[in-house]
Protein backbone atom coordinates (compact mmCIF):
# COMPACT_ATOMS: atom_id res chain seq x y z
CA UNK A 1 0.00 0.00 0.00
CA UNK A 2 2.10 3.00 -0.90
CA UNK A 3 1.17 6.75 0.24
CA UNK A 4 0.25 8.76 -2.02
CA UNK A 5 1.19 11.99 0.18
CA UNK A 6 4.31 12.11 3.32
CA UNK A 7 4.41 14.48 5.56
CA UNK A 8 7.59 16.67 6.10
CA UNK A 9 8.79 17.32 9.74
CA UNK A 10 10.03 20.47 10.92
CA UNK A 11 13.56 21.15 12.02
CA UNK A 12 13.39 21.46 15.53
CA UNK A 13 16.54 22.41 18.14
CA UNK A 14 18.55 18.95 18.87
CA UNK A 15 16.94 17.18 16.92
CA UNK A 16 17.38 18.61 13.92
CA UNK A 17 20.32 16.24 12.38
CA UNK A 18 17.96 12.97 13.27
CA UNK A 19 14.88 14.80 11.68
CA UNK A 20 16.42 15.52 8.65
CA UNK A 21 17.70 12.25 8.11
CA UNK A 22 14.43 11.05 8.10
CA UNK A 23 13.04 12.89 6.12
CA UNK A 24 15.67 12.50 3.40
CA UNK A 25 15.00 8.79 3.81
CA UNK A 26 11.55 8.65 3.14
CA UNK A 27 12.24 10.16 -0.47
CA UNK A 28 14.30 7.22 -1.09
CA UNK A 29 11.80 5.00 -0.64
CA UNK A 30 9.70 4.80 -3.87
CA UNK A 31 7.15 2.14 -3.43
CA UNK A 32 5.42 0.90 -0.33
CA UNK A 33 7.43 3.85 1.32
CA UNK A 34 5.24 4.09 4.64
CA UNK A 35 5.94 0.34 5.31
CA UNK A 36 9.75 0.53 4.47
CA UNK A 37 10.07 3.37 6.91
CA UNK A 38 8.33 1.51 9.70
CA UNK A 39 10.81 -1.18 9.37
CA UNK A 40 13.69 1.01 10.15
CA UNK A 41 11.97 2.16 12.68
CA UNK A 42 10.71 -1.37 14.34
CA UNK A 43 14.68 -2.17 13.86
CA UNK A 44 16.07 0.41 15.71
CA UNK A 45 13.63 0.04 18.53
CA UNK A 46 14.50 -2.68 21.35
CA UNK A 47 12.82 -5.70 20.00
CA UNK A 48 13.62 -9.52 19.49
CA UNK A 49 14.20 -9.66 15.39
CA UNK A 50 12.98 -12.96 15.31
CA UNK A 51 11.41 -12.79 11.85
CA UNK A 52 9.78 -10.02 10.31
CA UNK A 53 6.24 -10.39 11.63
CA UNK A 54 7.97 -9.50 15.33
CA UNK A 55 8.60 -6.18 14.03
CA UNK A 56 5.10 -5.07 13.52
CA UNK A 57 4.96 -5.60 17.63
CA UNK A 58 7.29 -2.63 18.27
CA UNK A 59 6.84 0.10 19.59
CA UNK A 60 4.97 2.96 17.04
CA UNK A 61 4.43 0.20 14.36
CA UNK A 62 0.59 1.70 12.63
CA UNK A 63 1.00 -1.43 10.11
CA UNK A 64 0.35 -5.14 10.50
CA UNK A 65 3.07 -7.78 9.33
CA UNK A 66 1.36 -8.28 5.87
CA UNK A 67 2.48 -5.03 5.08
CA UNK A 68 5.92 -6.05 6.42
CA UNK A 69 6.15 -8.69 4.06
CA UNK A 70 4.86 -7.33 1.03
CA UNK A 71 7.32 -4.09 1.84
CA UNK A 72 10.18 -6.15 1.35
CA UNK A 73 8.82 -7.95 -1.38
CA UNK A 74 7.69 -5.16 -3.86
CA UNK A 75 9.12 -2.31 -2.10
CA UNK A 76 11.30 0.00 -3.77
CA UNK A 77 14.43 2.10 -2.75
CA UNK A 78 16.89 4.67 -4.77
CA UNK A 79 19.73 3.24 -3.78
CA UNK A 80 22.09 6.12 -5.40
CA UNK A 81 20.03 8.55 -3.29
CA UNK A 82 20.09 6.45 -0.44
CA UNK A 83 23.78 6.55 -0.87
CA UNK A 84 23.63 10.31 -1.16
CA UNK A 85 21.74 10.20 2.44
CA UNK A 86 23.91 8.27 4.50
CA UNK A 87 27.16 9.77 3.15
CA UNK A 88 25.51 13.27 4.01
CA UNK A 89 24.94 11.66 7.80
CA UNK A 90 28.37 10.96 8.18
CA UNK A 91 30.08 13.44 10.64
CA UNK A 92 32.16 15.88 9.33
CA UNK A 93 34.27 16.24 12.30
CA UNK A 94 35.54 12.62 11.45
CA UNK A 95 38.78 11.75 9.77
CA UNK A 96 37.77 10.65 6.20
CA UNK A 97 39.25 6.88 7.53
CA UNK A 98 37.32 3.82 5.93
CA UNK A 99 37.26 0.03 6.28
CA UNK A 100 35.89 -2.49 3.47
CA UNK A 101 34.90 -6.06 4.77
CA UNK A 102 32.94 -8.64 3.48
CA UNK A 103 30.42 -11.10 5.16
CA UNK A 104 28.31 -13.89 4.62
CA UNK A 105 24.34 -14.30 4.54
CA UNK A 106 23.59 -18.04 5.15
CA UNK A 107 21.27 -19.55 3.04
CA UNK A 108 22.03 -23.26 3.77
CA UNK A 109 19.05 -24.94 3.40
CA UNK A 110 17.22 -22.06 0.74
CA UNK A 111 17.06 -24.44 -2.40
CA UNK A 112 14.19 -21.71 -3.51
CA UNK A 113 16.69 -19.01 -3.31
CA UNK A 114 18.68 -18.14 -6.54
CA UNK A 115 22.49 -16.53 -6.75
CA UNK A 116 23.22 -18.75 -3.66
CA UNK A 117 27.24 -19.38 -3.78
CA UNK A 118 30.09 -20.89 -1.48
CA UNK A 119 31.09 -18.61 0.64
CA UNK A 120 33.93 -18.77 3.92
CA UNK A 121 32.70 -18.69 7.41
CA UNK A 122 34.27 -18.56 10.57
CA UNK A 123 31.96 -20.89 12.92
CA UNK A 124 29.90 -23.00 10.37
CA UNK A 125 31.15 -25.54 8.86
CA UNK A 126 29.51 -28.29 5.74
CA UNK A 127 31.95 -31.06 4.95
CA UNK A 128 34.36 -30.20 7.45
CA UNK A 129 34.78 -27.42 5.68
CA UNK A 130 34.37 -23.65 6.72
CA UNK A 131 31.88 -23.03 4.06
CA UNK A 132 28.20 -21.98 3.89
CA UNK A 133 25.89 -21.17 0.85
CA UNK A 134 24.23 -18.05 0.53
CA UNK A 135 24.71 -14.66 -0.12
CA UNK A 136 28.24 -12.49 0.18
CA UNK A 137 28.05 -8.64 1.04
CA UNK A 138 30.70 -6.41 1.11
CA UNK A 139 30.26 -3.36 3.34
CA UNK A 140 31.94 0.16 3.68
CA UNK A 141 31.68 1.87 6.61
CA UNK A 142 33.25 4.96 7.62
CA UNK A 143 35.63 4.91 11.15
CA UNK A 144 34.99 6.93 14.54
CA UNK A 145 38.27 8.64 15.84
CA UNK A 146 37.36 7.42 19.34
CA UNK A 147 37.64 3.86 20.70
CA UNK A 148 34.04 2.91 20.06
CA UNK A 149 31.98 0.60 18.49
CA UNK A 150 30.64 3.41 15.91
CA UNK A 151 30.79 3.57 12.97
CA UNK A 152 29.01 5.28 9.69
CA UNK A 153 28.05 2.48 7.51
CA UNK A 154 27.76 4.04 3.92
CA UNK A 155 27.36 1.19 1.31
CA UNK A 156 26.76 -2.46 1.11
CA UNK A 157 27.19 -4.33 -2.07
CA UNK A 158 26.00 -8.06 -2.90
CA UNK A 159 28.66 -9.67 -4.98
CA UNK A 160 27.33 -12.40 -7.50
CA UNK A 161 29.20 -15.82 -7.62
CA UNK A 162 32.32 -15.47 -9.48
CA UNK A 163 32.57 -11.60 -8.51
CA UNK A 164 36.34 -10.48 -6.95
CA UNK A 165 35.91 -8.92 -3.91
CA UNK A 166 38.81 -6.42 -4.72
CA UNK A 167 37.30 -5.03 -8.20
CA UNK A 168 33.65 -5.13 -6.01
CA UNK A 169 35.59 -2.38 -3.35
CA UNK A 170 36.85 -0.58 -5.81
CA UNK A 171 33.86 -0.03 -7.55
CA UNK A 172 32.39 1.22 -3.82
CA UNK A 173 35.46 3.82 -3.18
CA UNK A 174 34.79 5.06 -6.62
CA UNK A 175 30.96 5.73 -5.83
CA UNK A 176 31.76 7.03 -2.80
CA UNK A 177 34.46 9.85 -3.06
CA UNK A 178 32.54 12.33 -5.42
CA UNK A 179 30.34 12.02 -2.54
CA UNK A 180 32.95 13.34 0.76
CA UNK A 181 33.54 16.54 1.26
CA UNK A 182 36.37 18.55 0.86
CA UNK A 183 38.19 18.31 4.09
CA UNK A 184 41.65 18.95 2.63
CA UNK A 185 42.47 15.75 3.55
CA UNK A 186 42.80 12.39 1.07
CA UNK A 187 40.67 9.49 2.17
CA UNK A 188 42.11 6.52 3.80
CA UNK A 189 40.30 2.78 2.70
CA UNK A 190 41.35 0.14 5.37
CA UNK A 191 41.68 -3.65 3.80
CA UNK A 192 42.52 -6.78 6.04
CA UNK A 193 44.59 -9.63 4.88
CA UNK A 194 42.41 -11.16 2.48
CA UNK A 195 42.70 -8.96 -0.14
CA UNK A 196 44.78 -8.79 -2.55
CA UNK A 197 46.91 -4.82 -2.83
CA UNK A 198 48.53 -4.92 -6.03
CA UNK A 199 45.12 -5.44 -7.47
CA UNK A 200 43.36 -2.60 -5.16
CA UNK A 201 46.48 -0.28 -6.04
CA UNK A 202 46.08 -0.27 -9.47
CA UNK A 203 41.69 -0.08 -9.34
CA UNK A 204 42.46 3.65 -7.09
CA UNK A 205 45.48 5.22 -8.98
CA UNK A 206 44.53 8.16 -10.37
CA UNK A 207 42.25 9.23 -7.29
CA UNK A 208 42.81 10.76 -3.91
CA UNK A 209 42.62 7.62 -2.38
CA UNK A 210 45.08 6.07 0.09
CA UNK A 211 44.63 2.35 1.16
CA UNK A 212 46.36 0.27 3.41
CA UNK A 213 46.13 -3.47 2.98
CA UNK A 214 47.32 -5.69 5.61
CA UNK A 215 49.85 -8.51 4.00
CA UNK A 216 51.33 -11.94 5.33
CA UNK A 217 55.01 -11.95 7.07
CA UNK A 218 56.47 -13.77 5.05
CA UNK A 219 56.17 -11.28 1.64
CA UNK A 220 59.24 -10.89 -0.67
CA UNK A 221 59.26 -7.53 -2.36
CA UNK A 222 62.36 -5.79 -4.43
CA UNK A 223 63.55 -1.77 -4.82
CA UNK A 224 63.85 -0.50 -8.02
CA UNK A 225 67.20 -2.01 -10.55
CA UNK A 226 70.30 -0.34 -10.20
CA UNK A 227 71.74 1.31 -13.09
CA UNK A 228 74.66 -0.81 -14.48
CA UNK A 229 76.49 0.99 -17.08
CA UNK A 230 79.02 -1.73 -17.62
CA UNK A 231 76.16 -4.06 -18.40
CA UNK A 232 75.53 -4.62 -22.54
CA UNK A 233 73.16 -6.34 -23.96
CA UNK A 234 70.44 -8.11 -22.84
CA UNK A 235 67.19 -7.51 -20.88
CA UNK A 236 67.11 -4.84 -18.83
CA UNK A 237 67.11 -5.56 -14.55
CA UNK A 238 62.93 -5.49 -13.56
CA UNK A 239 63.98 -5.98 -9.89
CA UNK A 240 66.60 -4.61 -7.71
CA UNK A 241 67.33 -5.05 -3.96
CA UNK A 242 65.81 -7.82 -2.49
CA UNK A 243 63.42 -7.63 0.54
CA UNK A 244 61.58 -10.46 2.73
CA UNK A 245 59.75 -9.16 5.52
CA UNK A 246 61.07 -12.28 7.58
CA UNK A 247 64.63 -11.89 6.79
CA UNK A 248 65.52 -8.52 8.65
CA UNK A 249 69.25 -8.90 6.83
CA UNK A 250 66.96 -7.91 3.67
CA UNK A 251 66.27 -4.41 5.24
CA UNK A 252 67.92 -1.45 4.28
CA UNK A 253 67.60 1.68 6.19
CA UNK A 254 63.72 2.86 6.14
CA UNK A 255 62.70 5.77 4.53
CA UNK A 256 60.47 6.56 7.50
CA UNK A 257 60.28 5.82 11.08
CA UNK A 258 57.78 6.47 14.31
CA UNK A 259 58.54 5.89 17.65
CA UNK A 260 55.83 6.52 20.15
CA UNK A 261 53.76 5.80 23.92
CA UNK A 262 50.24 4.70 23.26
CA UNK A 263 48.06 4.35 26.47
CA UNK A 264 46.30 0.84 24.73
CA UNK A 265 49.49 -0.70 23.23
CA UNK A 266 52.55 0.51 24.64
CA UNK A 267 55.33 1.69 23.10
CA UNK A 268 54.65 1.63 19.18
CA UNK A 269 57.23 1.06 16.79
CA UNK A 270 56.53 1.83 13.26
CA UNK A 271 58.97 2.06 10.06
CA UNK A 272 58.33 2.44 6.23
CA UNK A 273 60.06 1.56 3.22
CA UNK A 274 58.96 3.17 -0.28
CA UNK A 275 59.18 2.27 -3.89
CA UNK A 276 59.15 -1.51 -2.95
CA UNK A 277 56.86 -3.88 -5.62
CA UNK A 278 56.61 -7.83 -5.28
CA UNK A 279 57.42 -9.74 -8.21
CA UNK A 280 53.62 -10.57 -9.75
CA UNK A 281 53.34 -12.05 -13.11
CA UNK A 282 49.73 -11.48 -13.50
CA UNK A 283 49.10 -7.47 -14.30
CA UNK A 284 49.96 -6.26 -17.31
CA UNK A 285 50.30 -2.93 -19.26
CA UNK A 286 48.03 -3.11 -22.66
CA UNK A 287 51.70 -3.64 -24.88
CA UNK A 288 51.71 -6.89 -22.79
CA UNK A 289 54.67 -5.51 -21.23
CA UNK A 290 54.31 -6.96 -16.98
CA UNK A 291 53.43 -4.16 -14.72
CA UNK A 292 55.72 -2.57 -11.60
CA UNK A 293 53.46 -1.95 -9.48
CA UNK A 294 55.38 0.03 -6.03
CA UNK A 295 54.32 0.46 -2.67
CA UNK A 296 54.96 1.48 0.74
CA UNK A 297 55.90 -1.53 3.11
CA UNK A 298 54.98 -0.46 6.80
CA UNK A 299 56.16 -2.33 10.08
CA UNK A 300 54.40 -1.92 13.13
CA UNK A 301 55.42 -3.64 16.58
CA UNK A 302 54.09 -2.59 19.52
CA UNK A 303 54.83 -3.70 23.30
CA UNK A 304 51.65 -4.66 24.36
CA UNK A 305 48.14 -6.11 23.15
CA UNK A 306 44.93 -4.96 25.19
CA UNK A 307 42.92 -7.62 26.76
CA UNK A 308 45.91 -10.58 26.30
CA UNK A 309 48.09 -10.19 29.06
CA UNK A 310 51.37 -12.34 28.80
CA UNK A 311 50.86 -12.92 24.71
CA UNK A 312 53.75 -11.69 23.17
CA UNK A 313 52.36 -9.42 20.44
CA UNK A 314 52.87 -9.83 16.88
CA UNK A 315 54.71 -7.67 14.10
CA UNK A 316 52.12 -6.44 11.62
CA UNK A 317 53.11 -5.97 8.27
CA UNK A 318 50.95 -3.27 5.79
CA UNK A 319 51.26 -1.80 2.17
CA UNK A 320 49.87 1.71 1.93
CA UNK A 321 49.78 3.12 -1.44
CA UNK A 322 48.87 6.84 -1.93
CA UNK A 323 48.95 9.51 -4.98
CA UNK A 324 52.34 10.39 -3.27
CA UNK A 325 54.57 8.74 -0.86
CA UNK A 326 55.26 12.03 0.56
CA UNK A 327 51.85 12.17 1.92
CA UNK A 328 52.86 8.90 4.11
CA UNK A 329 51.64 9.55 7.60
CA UNK A 330 52.92 6.45 9.65
CA UNK A 331 50.98 8.10 12.81
CA UNK A 332 47.62 8.02 10.36
CA UNK A 333 48.08 4.38 9.08
CA UNK A 334 48.72 2.21 11.92
CA UNK A 335 45.53 3.84 14.04
CA UNK A 336 43.18 3.51 10.80
CA UNK A 337 44.41 -0.31 10.98
CA UNK A 338 44.06 -0.66 14.13
CA UNK A 339 40.68 1.19 14.20
CA UNK A 340 39.76 -1.13 11.02
CA UNK A 341 37.98 -3.61 13.40
CA UNK A 342 35.42 -1.31 14.37
CA UNK A 343 33.77 -3.06 10.98
CA UNK A 344 33.71 -6.42 13.20
CA UNK A 345 31.32 -4.75 15.86
CA UNK A 346 29.02 -3.66 13.09
CA UNK A 347 28.15 -6.50 11.60
CA UNK A 348 28.41 -8.50 14.45
CA UNK A 349 25.26 -6.25 15.95
CA UNK A 350 23.97 -5.45 12.82
CA UNK A 351 23.55 -9.76 12.76
CA UNK A 352 22.53 -10.56 16.43
CA UNK A 353 20.53 -7.20 17.81
CA UNK A 354 19.04 -6.15 14.33
CA UNK A 355 18.79 -9.07 12.68
CA UNK A 356 20.21 -8.23 9.31
CA UNK A 357 20.81 -12.61 8.46
CA UNK A 358 17.49 -13.16 10.45
CA UNK A 359 14.81 -12.73 8.01
CA UNK A 360 14.56 -15.60 5.19
CA UNK A 361 13.93 -13.62 1.73
CA UNK A 362 13.69 -15.50 -1.16
CA UNK A 363 15.37 -13.20 -3.82
CA UNK A 364 18.38 -11.73 -3.58
CA UNK A 365 16.94 -8.63 -4.83
CA UNK A 366 14.19 -8.55 -1.52
CA UNK A 367 18.15 -9.55 1.09
CA UNK A 368 19.11 -6.41 -0.74
CA UNK A 369 16.39 -4.56 0.11
CA UNK A 370 16.42 -5.88 4.06
CA UNK A 371 20.29 -5.13 3.96
CA UNK A 372 19.20 -1.13 2.57
CA UNK A 373 16.88 -0.80 5.49
CA UNK A 374 19.11 -2.46 8.27
CA UNK A 375 22.20 0.47 7.43
CA UNK A 376 19.11 3.15 7.47
CA UNK A 377 19.38 1.81 10.90
CA UNK A 378 22.13 1.62 11.71
CA UNK A 379 22.58 5.41 10.90
CA UNK A 380 19.77 6.49 13.16
CA UNK A 381 20.69 5.04 15.76
CA UNK A 382 24.27 7.05 15.85
CA UNK A 383 22.10 10.37 14.71
CA UNK A 384 19.99 9.28 18.31
CA UNK A 385 23.27 8.48 20.39
CA UNK A 386 22.80 11.96 22.21
CA UNK A 387 19.37 11.75 22.41
CA UNK A 388 18.08 8.86 24.22
CA UNK A 389 18.43 8.31 27.87
CA UNK A 390 20.26 5.54 29.73
CA UNK A 391 17.32 2.49 29.55
CA UNK A 392 19.52 0.00 31.26
CA UNK A 393 19.02 -3.25 32.91
CA UNK A 394 19.63 -3.28 36.54
CA UNK A 395 22.82 -5.58 36.11
CA UNK A 396 24.31 -3.11 33.51
CA UNK A 397 26.45 -0.06 34.11
CA UNK A 398 25.39 3.27 33.88
CA UNK A 399 26.75 5.13 30.90
CA UNK A 400 27.58 8.94 30.07
CA UNK A 401 25.78 10.18 27.34
CA UNK A 402 29.53 10.39 25.22
CA UNK A 403 30.15 6.50 26.20
CA UNK A 404 26.86 4.76 24.71
CA UNK A 405 26.91 2.10 22.98
CA UNK A 406 24.92 1.03 19.92
CA UNK A 407 23.21 -1.70 21.97
CA UNK A 408 22.37 0.47 24.96
CA UNK A 409 21.03 3.63 22.32
CA UNK A 410 18.18 0.99 21.23
CA UNK A 411 17.61 0.08 24.07
CA UNK A 412 16.51 4.03 24.62
CA UNK A 413 14.96 4.65 21.20
CA UNK A 414 11.23 3.30 21.99
CA UNK A 415 10.89 6.35 24.36
CA UNK A 416 12.51 9.04 21.47
CA UNK A 417 10.33 8.17 18.80
CA UNK A 418 7.37 9.61 19.93
CA UNK A 419 9.28 12.92 20.34
CA UNK A 420 10.01 12.58 16.68
CA UNK A 421 7.57 11.60 14.89
CA UNK A 422 6.72 10.04 11.57
CA UNK A 423 6.66 11.03 7.84
CA UNK A 424 4.63 8.00 7.75
CA UNK A 425 1.17 8.72 6.68
CA UNK A 426 -1.47 6.49 8.72
CA UNK A 427 -2.76 3.46 7.68
CA UNK A 428 -6.04 3.42 5.52
CA UNK A 429 -8.83 0.51 6.85
CA UNK A 430 -8.85 -1.90 4.65
CA UNK A 431 -10.56 -5.80 4.39
CA UNK A 432 -8.96 -8.60 4.21
CA UNK A 433 -8.24 -9.91 0.67
CA UNK A 434 -10.64 -12.42 -1.28
CA UNK A 435 -7.82 -15.51 -0.53
CA UNK A 436 -6.92 -18.13 -3.62
CA UNK A 437 -9.15 -19.19 -5.84
CA UNK A 438 -11.19 -22.43 -5.66
CA UNK A 439 -9.80 -24.70 -7.40
CA UNK A 440 -6.79 -23.26 -8.09
CA UNK A 441 -3.40 -25.14 -6.46
CA UNK A 442 0.27 -23.76 -6.13
CA UNK A 443 3.02 -25.18 -7.75
CA UNK A 444 6.22 -25.96 -6.14
CA UNK A 445 8.45 -23.75 -6.49
CA UNK A 446 11.81 -23.84 -8.92
CA UNK A 447 14.77 -25.01 -7.38
CA UNK A 448 17.92 -23.23 -7.91
CA UNK A 449 21.82 -25.05 -7.40
CA UNK A 450 23.98 -23.63 -5.33
CA UNK A 451 26.59 -22.09 -7.87
CA UNK A 452 30.62 -22.67 -7.78
CA UNK A 453 33.24 -20.12 -9.43
CA UNK A 454 33.31 -22.49 -11.74
CA UNK A 455 30.49 -23.52 -12.69
CA UNK A 456 29.77 -19.82 -13.56
CA UNK A 457 32.86 -19.50 -15.59
CA UNK A 458 32.09 -22.21 -17.42
CA UNK A 459 28.69 -20.84 -18.10
CA UNK A 460 30.23 -18.06 -19.01
CA UNK A 461 32.45 -19.17 -21.60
Amino acid sequence: MAATSSITLPVVGDQGELRRFRNDLYDCFTRWPDALFELVDAVSCPVVVASLAHLSLAAGAMRGHGSAYAALADGGIDTEQLRDVLAAARPTSWRPDFAIDASTWARCDAECSPGRGFYYHPSRHSAGKPIVAGWYYSWLVGLSPDADSWTAPLDAARLAVGDNTNQVAIAQIQALLPRLPDTGQQPLFAFDGGYEPVQLTIGVTGTPAQIVVRIKSDRKFFGRPEQAHSRKGGRPARHGTRFSCADPDTWHHPDQELTHDHDTYGRVHVQAWHRLHPAQRTHRDPDGALRIIEGTIVRVQVTRLPGRRGREPKTLWLWWNGPDPATCDLDRIWQAYIRRFDIEHTLRFAKQALGWTTPRPRTPAQADRWTQLVLAALTQLRLARPLVGDHRLPWQPPLPPQKMTPGRVRQGFGQLLPRLGTPATWPKPCRAGPGRPKGRTSTPATRHPVLKKTTVKTLNC
